[in-house]
């Protein structure tokens, strides 16, 4: 049978540029970007469209974020989706090719932010496990810093996008997608976890972090969007939302010790 044809809205880097700045994406902020290609409709020209359409709409001042995780930099022992054979577990460790920030792909966050990666002049963050990438001229600025023991805190780009007064952009992704709330796990009680990974020079190394979670972050945003000015719209068939990170940010601080409260507890050394 015939595949059906596809569904709309029809949009292109036009439509979506234009109906960015309609939200109220302004010329020369700097724009943390959450996204889902899928939920924005037939896009003409895929993530490459997207991109084009979020640079337009932020000009040549602004400067676009994007999330360039890589989970699979991990324990394996830790692996659920899917999980592998115990008996494989030393062999991966082993084997596994450390974190490069220009060919390591990112893993679980879209086809949006990987094409933020290998944009030409696209800078990335340090981490092994939780980069951003970013383009425009407070890239560097942004990206340069972030500290191998530490994720998502202080010394990561989210802080440093605090700072300059940077906003999410929630393009078709959930509040669970929020990666600014993770700053306020930091400031907040928080358990600390022991997290593996491939050593930059060869070899396993493991290093101790504060535990993070998008548990209840959804229940998070929605409390947020009641009682703080959230702007709302469409992007194509998307739901769009758009805050300052400093406004989530202190927000999520108050929220999660009342609401998913968390012991800080520290992990025992390894036997």
């Amino acid at each position: 049978m015939p595949a059906p044809p596809p569904t709309g809205p029809l949009v292109t880097r036009d439509t979506l540029a234009a109906q960015l700045r309609l939200l109220g994406v302004e010329t020369g902020e700097i724009l943390l970007v959450h996204s889902s290609l899928s939920s924005l409709g037939w896009v003409n020209g895929g993530a490459v469209a997207v991109v084009q359409a979020l640079l337009d709409a932020l000009g040549p001042s602004g400067t676009l974020v994007v999330p360039a995780q890589t989970g699979d930099q991990s324990d394996p022992a830790v692996w659920s989706d899917p999980p592998v054979p115990e008996e494989w577990w030393d062999r991966i460790r082993a084997t596994m090719p450390p974190y490069d920030p220009l060919i390591t792909p990112a893993r679980g966050v879209g086809v949006v932010p990987e094409t933020v990666r290998t944009w030409p002049g696209a800078l990335r963050s340090a981490h092994p496990q939780t980069s951003f990438a970013a383009l425009g001229p407070r890239a560097r600025e942004i990206t340069e810093g972030h500290a191998p023991d530490c994720r998502l805190g202080e010394h990561s780009p989210l802080a440093r996008l605090e700072r300059l007064g940077a906003r999410v952009l929630l393009l078709g992704a959930g509040y669970a997608s929020c990666t600014a709330f993770h700053l306020a796990e930091y400031r907040i009680p928080a358990p600390r976890v022991r997290v593996g990974r491939p050593a930059p020079d060869g070899g396993w190394e493991t290093v101790v972090e504060v535990s993070i979670t998008s548990d209840r972050f959804e229940e998070l945003g929605h409390d947020y969007e009641r009682d703080r000015p959230v702007v709302r719209g469409r992007a194509g068939a998307a739901h769009a939302r758009l805050f300052p990170v400093a406004d989530a940010v202190a927000y999520a601080e108050r929220w999660l010790p009342l609401h998913r409260p968390r012991a800080e507890e520290f992990p025992h050394p390894p036997s």
